[in-house]
Order: C-alpha cells, then sequence, then structure tokens
C-alpha cells in the first residue's frame, strides 16, 4: 500500500472527555455498519471491565477507509493509571486528536497525554467536544488550550494546530461555531477532511530491510499471541525469516506466522505488509512489548518507548484464611507467580517482584485502579490470592527522603469547598488553586501526597454527598511530607468461626456499620463490620438466640437491622490499615486481620 494512503492516529483526552464514543461515530459515518445494524454504545470498549466501569483501560487499533486513505486509529486509556498504555501507543501514530471536554477545559490527563505527544514531535488537531452541554463554552475552553500548549512549550509548528468543534454522540462536527447555524445536515466531515489535510503520512523507509517495534501484543486461543506495532522499515510476508531482539543484546532467531492489517473492527490477513501501515503478526509466542522484530542479514534494534515508574505498591499472596481453596481454581504460589509475571510482559506499567518469602510478591503500578483491575482480571479468571494495602514507593535524591505528590483537580458545589480543603489539608494537601466555574460550583487544584489520595475517595463522596468529581495526576517527587493518620476509625473483627445471625447482629448495631448480612460464613480474625471511632472489637457475630417457653406473638418479625455496607474492591483496598489484607476469591471479596488469632495481634 502507497504510504500517502496512510494515516495513523491516536485519540488522547482525560477520562470522559469522549473518545471512544467519538471512534463509534468515525466508525458509523466510515460505512463499516450496514444502514439497519444494531449497533451499541462504545464499541471498542470491548472488555467486560472496561464496559461495566466505563473506562477504556486497554488500548485499542481500529482502521476505516475515508476517500482511498486509510486511517489507522488507537483509541487509548484517558485514567492517568493507564497512562503507560498511552506513552507506548503514541510511538505507532504521526498525529494525535486531543479531545478536551466544552464544559471542563483541559483537566490533569490532558495536560499529561499532551505532554508525550508534543514531546515526540506529533501534529495535534485539538477537538472541542460535547459542545451541546449545558454550560459549554468552547471559545473559553480553545484559549486554555492554547495557553496549555504554550506551558508545554510546543514548536511553532504544534502550535498552529487547527480546532474542530464536535457533539460525538450525535456524530457532528464544525471547524466554526458558526457552522452550527448554517449547515442543514452536520456529519463528522469537517473532522475526517482534517485528518487527511493535517496528519502527515508515516516517516518511514518502504525499502530497506524488515524492521518493527513491537508497541503492544495481543492474543486469541486460535493462533495465539500476536505482536503488534507499525513496520518502521521494509515489509515483511507470512512465514518470513526474522529475529527478535530483545533486552540485554539477546537475539532470538524465529519465524512469522500470519500477517494481518487492522481493518475496521476485524483484522485482515494479508500476504504482505509494509512500511507504515500498522500490523499484526501471529507465531511469534515469545515476544514481549518493547522488543524488535527484524531481518535477520540486518538486526537492528529500535529504542523502546521510556515509560514513567510505578508509584505504588502491593503485596500478592497466597490465601491463607480458613475458607481457602472453596472458590477459586488456582490457588498455590506457582500458579500466582507464572500470572503475574504474565501480566507484566502486556502490562508495561506493572513492575512485578519475587521478595524472600516465596509466597509473596511485590507489585507495583501507577495507582490503585491500575492495581485494582489486575486483580478483577485475575479473580474472574479463578485466581484466589490475598493483597495488603497499597503502600506510595519512596525515593531517595540527593540524600532526602521523597514521595510521589499528585496533581489534584477537583470539581464540586461550593457548599462543601471548606470540608474537602481540611480534609485534604490534615493529608498533607496544598491548596494551589480555588476558581469559581458556575454560580453554584468551584474547581479547586491541589498537591497532594499521593499516601494521602489513598483512601480519599470513600470519604470524599461522603463528604460531597456523592455530587463531586475528582481527578488526579502524578506530579512529581517531592521530599517527604511528614506523618498523618488516613484512616480514624477502627474494625469489627468475627472472633470465632461460623454463620453470623440475625440476633447477633441486631444485638450489636450499635457498635458500628456491618460489611456482613446474616447467613454470612464468618472466621476468626474476619473483619465484619467499622466502629464510629479508633480501635478494633472482637466481637460474636454467630450468638444464637436462646430458646424459652416465652414468646411475644409475631415480635422476631417486625424487628429490623440497617442493610450492611457491601464493600466494592476499590473501597476494600482503600479502606484496609497495615495489619490487614483483602482476601480475593471469585465469588468473595473479604477484610481479614493479617493475624487471625486475638491472642497473637498487637493491642
Amino acid at each position: 500500500m502507497d504510504i500517502n494512503e496512510i494515516k495513523n492516529i491516536a485519540l488522547i483526552a482525560h477520562v470522559d472527555h469522549g473518545k471512544t464514543t467519538l471512534v463509534d461515530g468515525l466508525l458509523k459515518q466510515s460505512g463499516v455498519f450496514h444502514e439497519r445494524e444494531s449497533v451499541s454504545e462504545r464499541i471498542m470498549d470491548s472488555n467486560d471491565l472496561e464496559r461495566e466501569r466505563g473506562i477504556t483501560i486497554l488500548s485499542k487499533n481500529t482502521a476505516i477507509k475515508y476517500k482511498d486513505t486509510k486511517i489507522n486509529i488507537v483509541d487509548t486509556p484517558g485514567h492517568a493509571d493507564f497512562g503507560g498504555e498511552v506513552e507506548r501507543i503514541l510511538n505507532m501514530v504521526e498525529g494525535v486528536l486531543l479531545l478536551v471536554d466544552a464544559v471542563e477545559g483541559p483537566m490533569p490527563q490532558t495536560k499529561f497525554v499532551l505532554e508525550k505527544a508534543l514531546s515526540l514531535g506529533l501534529i495535534p488537531i485539538v477537538v472541542i467536544n460535547k459542545i451541546d452541554r449545558p454550560m459549554a463554552r468552547p471559545q473559553e475552553v480553545a484559549d486554555e488550550v492554547l495557553d496549555l500548549f504554550f506551558d508545554l512549550d510546543a514548536k511553532e509548528d504544534q502550535l498552529d494546530f487547527p480546532i474542530v468543534y464536535s457533539d460525538a454522540l450525535k456524530g457532528i462536527s464544525y471547524l466554526n461555531l458558526n457552522d452550527e447555524k448554517n449547515i442543514k445536515n452536520p456529519t463528522l466531515e469537517p473532522l475526517f477532511e482534517s485528518i487527511l489535510r493535517e496528519v502527515p503520512s508515516p516517516n518511514v523507509d518502504p525499502s530497506g530491510p524488515f524492521q518493527m517495534l513491537v508497541t503492544s501484543t495481543e492474543y486469541d486461543s486460535f493462533l495465539g499471541k500476536y505482536a503488534v506495532g507499525k513496520i518502521n522499515r521494509g515489509s515483511i510476508s507470512k512465514h518470513d525469516e526474522i529475529v527478535i531482539l530483545g533486552e540485554n543484546d539477546k537475539k532470538t532467531k524465529t519465524k512469522a506466522g500470519q500477517i494481518f492489517t487492522y481493518e475496521n473492527l476485524d483484522k485482515s490477513e494479508v500476504n504482505t505488509a509494509s512500511a507504515g501501515d500498522i500490523v499484526a503478526i501471529s507465531g511469534i509466542d515469545q515476544i514481549n512489548i518493547g522488543e524488535t522484530l527484524a531481518n535477520p542479514d540486518h538486526p537492528e534494534k529500535l529504542p523502546s518507548p521510556q515509560i514513567d515508574e510505578p508509584t505504588i505498591s502491593m503485596t500478592f499472596g497466597v490465601n491463607n484464611s480458613p475458607f481457602a481453596g472453596k472458590d477459586g481454581k488456582y490457588l498455590t504460589s506457582r500458579k500466582l507467580k507464572e500470572r503475574l509475571f504474565t501480566e507484566q510482559k502486556s502490562n508495561v506499567s506493572l513492575k512485578v517482584e519475587e521478595t524472600d518469602n516465596p509466597e509473596l510478591f511485590k507489585v507495583s503500578g501507577r495507582g490503585e485502579l491500575h492495581l485494582s483491575t489486575v486483580i478483577e482480571k485475575m479473580r474472574r479468571e479463578g485466581y484466589e490470592f490475598q493483597v495488603s494495602k497499597p503502600e506510595v514507593i519512596y525515593k531517595t535524591i540527593d540524600g532526602v527522603k521523597c514521595e510521589p505528590v499528585e496533581s489534584v483537580v477537583i470539581n464540586l458545589p461550593e457548599q462543601y469547598t471548606g470540608s474537602v480543603i481540611e480534609a485534604l489539608n490534615q493529608r498533607k494537601g496544598e491548596l494551589l488553586e480555588f476558581k469559581n466555574i458556575s454560580n453554584e460550583n468551584a474547581r479547586l487544584k491541589f498537591k497532594v501526597p499521593a499516601r494521602g489520595l489513598i483512601g480519599f475517595r470513600s470519604q470524599f463522596l461522603t463528604l460531597t454527598r456523592g455530587e463531586g468529581v475528582f481527578y488526579h495526576n502524578f506530579y512529581q517527587y517531592e521530599p517527604y511530607k511528614g506523618d498523618f493518620s488516613t484512616r480514624v476509625n477502627g474494625v469489627l473483627i468475627a472472633h470465632q468461626d461460623g454463620e453470623a445471625t440475625f440476633y447477633s447482629i441486631n444485638a450489636m448495631e450499635d457498635r458500628g456499620e456491618f460489611f456482613i448480612s446474616p447467613g454470612t460464613k464468618v472466621y476468626e480474625g474476619m473483619i465484619v463490620g467499622k466502629r464510629p471511632q479508633e480501635g478494633d472489637l472482637d466481637i460474636n457475630v454467630c450468638k444464637e438466640k436462646h430458646l424459652t417457653n416465652v414468646r411475644a406473638a409475631g415480635s422476631d418479625n417486625t424487628v429490623k437491622i440497617a442493610p450492611p455496607k457491601l464493600m466494592t474492591l476499590e473501597e476494600s483496598l482503600e479502606f484496609i490499615n497495615d495489619d490487614e489484607l483483602v482476601e480475593i476469591t471469585p465469588k468473595h471479596i473479604r477484610l481479614r486481620k493479617k493475624t487471625l488469632k486475638k491472642q497473637f495481634r498487637k493491642n
């Protein structure tokens, strides 16, 4: 295929600014689907976790044809915890569509992804999305984006970026806001034309010996593992001899399997693929992200993308609770180790290390959400294990102990600003900006130690009655800010094995808020609730009501107890203390003390 007929672009944005919805619109208007075909929303979010959480976790490739030009599109995650996905994907493209919400404007992740794109010399097209929203301020947002480009020292040609205004959900775009009144049948054509006009064709060498950087991997049960990347030089055909260039100058000769290019939502097998196109090559099971595939006679390695280091870690261990082995298929340290190191190969921001204890593994990532998605994937695959409280990763810089600090942006009703500022001050947060964004809503900007955000989300939702939203992104390492406590509540602990009873929970409702309901099986040392004050309390939740000859007619049927607080995975990870664990099984998420027996626990 002629290089001039290929355009490679990535969609980058802050979370929830509409990337995946825009891809849906581009696919629909390029004629991918039949006119009467029923199409779900967020087509590209095919992963169960992505659909449930409403976020993109893994980058996705697709390609559409527009006026004889093939446009390879990569949809990238918008959440800071999956920044590693964004960083490596940008090495495959020549241009980016930077989406910005017409109400919120540039947010922390907008700055993060744009900085990466500009540093690689990519050509940006700014898309001001959601212009139909109440309180949309597209012109102001366009000015804020320009200020952001200046702040990031964009080059002169990057500063001359085009702006497209869009409503991705309705599938419309304009080059000028006044066009909204003049165009009778608006479409995404102005955006398509901007891509063709602004994004350069791939800067590659079609005539040299084959060379490709492996940017991601895919897997299916028929052909196994695929190596995915943009061909940098030459071409490759089915069953060609190639060499894998790995770390420490390691060279492994192998043979390419089938060659696929992307076409709409599917892969299309081809005999030969040429420089500039994004391809998937099967039959190379031992390949890892960041390695180079090359012609054996010209084994020249391409530089691997630099991925920001993890800032948070947890310990994954074999489940040793009394209920171990009742739910899961994979229980042993060997299975846990295999799965974690397999995940590390495709999850480039993840770091897995063995410890002195063969049953414990240190797993580091970019944030709680990043690690919780790994936990949730493993849980659904049938693994049983237990994890410790998330801890930040400290560094010594010039002899000074330093910790990761996050840039935090909060949008909330103005009436809750005082309590939120106080809560973050207690967590060593520093208020940088207070801005009214409407008559009733405000925006706060903070610098907060990463450890100060552990456990903050639940408190924040309570303080703002669920009406506030906050985003955070890694800012930099700064000197240690001092000690503070993030949880003042003690816990209610089951002091014997058995089944929780209605009678017992009803009798002890004044002790705190329960995480379990009557009929829940418990074991000694399992956390069953939260106290309103400090200090842990061991209680008997399995006590039965003593039978007597005296009965008040119907009295047992009229007693009601408060519904339990059912802890999600993220809430559990945020809640636990240093001496506690979260037990993960395919069917249950339980909280427990590390030391189950009361007499062996420290007071």
